[in-house]
């Protein structure tokens, strides 16, 4: 036993020691973001169903933040604050690009959603135009999803984009097989799979520029809609699920079924294919010599897809998913690897957020203070040896309703403390997180002094970031909505490849 506690000591000693500063020269930086990835979706984060043997290596080799965030629930409000630093709301970008703004509003909610922004102003300054004045080259392939043409990652700091555009999933061409039909990406050979094309464009850009600092951003538009999967990697988890089944498991929460296992072969296989893209890609670097000082960051815009469209995956023990601002919508997972800094097989339990990104970014290229105190967010690098973090509260404001169930709301975390306030009916819930991360019960009549603090301080944390409202829906029919309720496929244990 003594011998036992020596070894912990030592190791311990050793991460705190290890690395504490940033090395002299500037590192290359990859960047894998995953649409709609689920905090629990990978064999790192508790999946036992989807293989992700590359991600669950990078997680050994790195660090694991246990509590990280998306800045928002859906995804173009969450990339607009990891590239530039700033709340969404700052942005004005509080909803999927293409969502109806109120003026266009048809569904029968009480409230009509806030007004938001089409697009990410070429204003906002890009971590990848900060990086770019210094030296960096930069690179994008995959989902984009901020703004119509002239907003595209080559309008925003990017040397090169292969694939982003406006939409928000493959939905041209043929979906996730080409051809493509995304003017960004010329197409390949008729099936050529879109996760593997991504890949060996950044894999190719990694191999041009292995002599400068380098930016590369592989943005997937896995695992989004449509649910689509390689032959080969749906016939290996439908034969899986043969050989030991699970069993559809379903909760509910408000009017919407919640699936609760992950069981769908579609969307494993799809898990799996982006898995083996990313492997891919740190093959290349790892070829190149480049892996030392190459800092590898990835992570997910926004909660797994459990409450519709397919009902794909679950996110329990956390409650519900995308589109809701439980943490089954905002958890996400987040790994980062960096060996010339980042002692192997650690991991972080301060909560992080999307607006963390940029700050982090930009203290490991040693850009000026000035850059790095411009953002929202507070970097990273310090937490990567264990170095002591000052507590700060985490912010979210969605005041839209998800097409996934969600209604318009606000939320602060502080602490192990996690309060949501509901704009319908100005309804506020208080969860312990540490002793109830499923978001089952509600403390806040136990806890009114804490309830009344942490409203004012989300109160003004509202003001300062310009946050727009839901108003009154004049066309509201109580008596009709009495009666909503959600549809999905019995048949979700295994289905086809069009999108359900």
């Amino acid at each position: 036993m003594k011998w036992r506690r020596l070894f912990s000591a030592l190791v311990l000693l050793w991460q705190f020691s290890f690395h504490t500063h940033v090395p002299a020269s500037p590192p290359n930086i990859i960047f894998f973001l995953v649409d709609d990835l689920g905090a629990t979706d990978l064999g790192s984060c508790g999946s036992t169903f989807y293989e992700t043997p590359n991600l669950d290596a990078l997680a050994r080799q790195g660090i694991r933040f246990t509590e990280a965030y998306a800045a928002c629930p859906v995804c173009s409000p969450t990339r607009a604050s990891l590239f530039t630093g700033r709340w969404p709301q700052r942005t004005g970008v509080t909803d999927y690009l293409g969502a109806p703004p109120p003026e266009k509003w048809t569904r029968n909610t009480p409230l009509l959603p806030a007004p938001f922004v089409d697009r990410l102003s070429l204003d906002h300054v890009t971590i990848a135009e900060e990086l770019k004045a210094v030296g960096y080259q930069t690179f994008f392939a995959g989902k984009w999803h901020l703004g119509p043409e002239g907003w595209w990652p080559e309008n925003q700091g990017f040397d090169v984009n292969r694939g982003g555009i406006d939409r928000g999933g493959p939905y041209g061409g043929n979906k996730y097989f080409s051809p493509y039909g995304n003017p960004r990406l010329e197409d390949g050979p008729p099936g050529e799979h879109l996760p593997k094309r991504l890949a060996m464009e950044t894999a190719a850009f990694i191999r041009q520029h292995r002599s400068s600092p380098f930016l590369a951003v592989l943005s997937f538009y896995s695992v989004h809609t449509p649910l689509m999967a390689r032959p080969d990697l749906l016939e290996k988890y439908r034969a899986k699920l043969r050989q030991t089944p699970i069993p559809d498991a379903w909760g509910h929460d408000g009017f919407r079924d919640v699936r609760l296992v992950q069981n769908h072969p579609v969307y494993a296989a799809m898990v799996e294919a982006m898995d083996q893209a990313v492997g891919t890609v740190l093959e290349a670097l790892q070829d190149e010599g480049l892996e030392k000082n190459t800092m590898v960051i990835f992570s997910s815009d926004n909660g797994g897809l459990s409450t519709s469209e397919g009902w794909p995956t679950s996110n329990a023990p956390l409650r519900t998913g995308k589109g809701w601002l439980y943490e089954g919508g905002i958890r996400v997972p987040w790994i980062i690897r960096w060996p010339a800094v980042i002692p192997p097989a650690s991991t972080c339990e301060i909560p992080v957020s999307s607006p963390d990104f940029f700050p982090t970014l930009a203290e490991a290229a040693s850009l000026p203070a000035s850059v790095i105190a411009s953002s929202d967010g507070q970097s990273m690098i310090p937490m990567f040896t264990g170095q002591p973090t000052a507590e700060r509260p985490l912010f979210w404001h969605y005041p839209h309703y998800g097409n996934q169930g969600g209604a318009p709301a606000s939320a602060i975390r502080s602490g192990k403390w996690k309060l949501i306030r509901w704009y319908e009916d100005q309804r506020c819930e208080l969860f312990d997180l540490d002793n109830d991360p499923s978001e089952q019960t509600d403390v806040a009549d136990k806890h009114p002094v804490r309830v009344s603090q942490m409203q004012e301080r989300l109160a003004n944390w509202l003001v300062q970031v310009g946050a727009r409202f839901p108003s009154a829906n004049p066309a509201y029919d109580p008596a009709a909505a009495s009666g909503r309720t959600a549809v999905r496929s019995r048949s979700s244990t295994d289905p086809s490849h069009k999108d359900q």
